[in-house]
């Protein structure tokens, strides 16, 4: 196992010896729950094959997960105690995570879904308290100290009491007694907030998670940029945007997101600050199919959209970002000189520290106007990357310094302006 960390400049996760790590996750909330090893397989499979990094994935569900058996007829917890765990039900999600190791990806494993210790809404019940959450975080992580994971405390709860808080920093606390502090930790928080409300200040907090939620043009660039703003400095993602396929503000009148959507809520949360990114299905987290109650709207069986145009488009924007300097990378809107625009004509603009790139998010295919001074080269090759296939198109040489206003290919509807200082 190579573990993380988090790099120098607190903006980035890295291994231990230094090099990034992309974070691209999946939300597959219910891969330990509902799905038998076989099926795990095929979706691990996919999304290694997509050059996917992480899958989200909870080991007490939300939907009737202390009541409904997994795939082998077995429960999580013996009368719902968090500490006695049922052996046999972990064994299961023993073998899902050595499955996930073996494809090179990462589990960022949730101990429970929030609704187990804020049942706001949901199903629940709340069965944590400060004192057995350390146990059972204690437990799982001694389980899983030498296996791939990225802890995920939360579950799409806001924390609203201090007993919540107790809860997650005991839980937080017996992980790291449990694994020795070899895992990160982070917190998923439930639409439209963010980790940073709740836990900046807290040193188990290795990095922040936003969910901007499931409406169209979403200004997740804002969220990630305010994140990225705070102090102490922490790296950031938005770890729940838009999903592939789901109703756009839950409103069957606004239409289902698509991969365009997906597109969008990624480059414009790169470009802004974060570290990595999370795609999302709205079929596949539920792992929905045929006979099974769908939520809110679902219409295609998990496996057929294991095949959507967005989970393919995602690994792009990875390669991408990986095939320039990585840690130098800081976001710059101040490259934009023209209107950046508003909602799905929003434009943002990344650029690496020592001026050897930039890279712009076209999302309508209009004319931008960018700062080449911002750059270092004398001359600056052009390049137009289409984030549907992944494909570079050089362009052409132009001079260095100053405004420059470049028009991106009359194929609708986004682009990424690549520029590179060539001398």
């Amino acid at each position: 196992m190579r573990n993380l960390k988090v790099s120098d400049n607190r903006r980035f996760l890295v291994y231990e010896d230094g090099e990034p790590f992309f974070y691209l996750g999946d939300t597959a909330w219910e891969l330990f729950h509902r799905l038998n090893r076989e099926d795990a397989a095929l979706l691990l499979q996919d999304r290694a094959v997509k050059r996917f990094t992480v899958i989200q994935a909870v080991v007490l569900a939300e939907y009737e997960g202390l009541t409904v058996p997994n795939a082998y007829g077995h429960l999580p917890l013996i009368d719902n105690d968090p500490t006695r765990p049922n052996e046999p039900y972990f064994e299961h999600v023993d073998a899902i995570v050595s499955q996930a190791e073996a494809l090179g990806l990462m589990i960022g494993m949730l101990p429970t879904w929030g609704d187990k210790w804020n049942k706001r809404w949901g199903v629940g019940p709340e069965i944590f308290t400060p004192e057995n959450a350390r146990l059972y975080g204690r437990w799982l992580g001694a389980r899983y100290a030498e296996a791939p994971i990225i802890w995920i405390l939360g579950g799409d709860r806001p924390v609203e009491t201090e007993t919540h808080r107790a809860v997650i920093r005991a839980m937080a606390q017996g992980l790291d007694e449990g694994d020795g502090g070899a895992h990160l930790m982070s917190f998923h928080p439930c639409g439209g907030r963010t980790s940073s409300e709740w836990w900046q200040d807290d040193d188990w907090l290795d990095f922040n998670m936003l969910q901007s939620g499931h409406t169209r043009n979403r200004d997740n660039y804002a969220m990630i940029a305010a994140d990225y703003a705070r102090t102490p400095v922490k790296p950031c993602i938005d770890a729940e945007p838009g999903y592939e396929d789901h109703p756009s503000a839950f409103d069957l009148n606004n239409g289902y997101l698509d991969d365009y959507d997906v597109r969008k809520e990624l480059y414009w949360a790169l470009f802004s600050g974060a570290c990595g990114h999370t795609y999302g299905c709205h079929d596949i987290w539920q792992m929905w199919e045929e006979g099974r109650k769908p939520a809110t709207f679902t219409r295609t069986p998990w496996k057929k959209a294991l095949h959507f145009p967005g989970s393919g488009q995602v690994q792009h924007a990875r390669a991408l970002m990986e095939s320039r300097p990585v840690l130098t990378r800081v976001p710059d809107q101040s490259l934009i000189t023209s209107d950046p625009g508003i909602g799905t004509h929003h434009v943002v603009a990344t650029r690496d520290s020592a001026g050897t790139y930039a890279l712009v998010y076209l999302p309508s295919c209009k004319p931008v106007t960018v700062d080449l001074s911002k750059l270092s080269g004398i001359r600056i090759a052009v390049t137009w990357y289409d984030p549907r296939t992944g494909e570079p198109r050089p362009a052409d040489e132009v001079p260095g310094g100053g405004p420059r206003e470049f028009t991106p290919p009359p194929v609708w509807p986004d682009w990424v302006l690549v520029l590179d200082s060539v001398s």
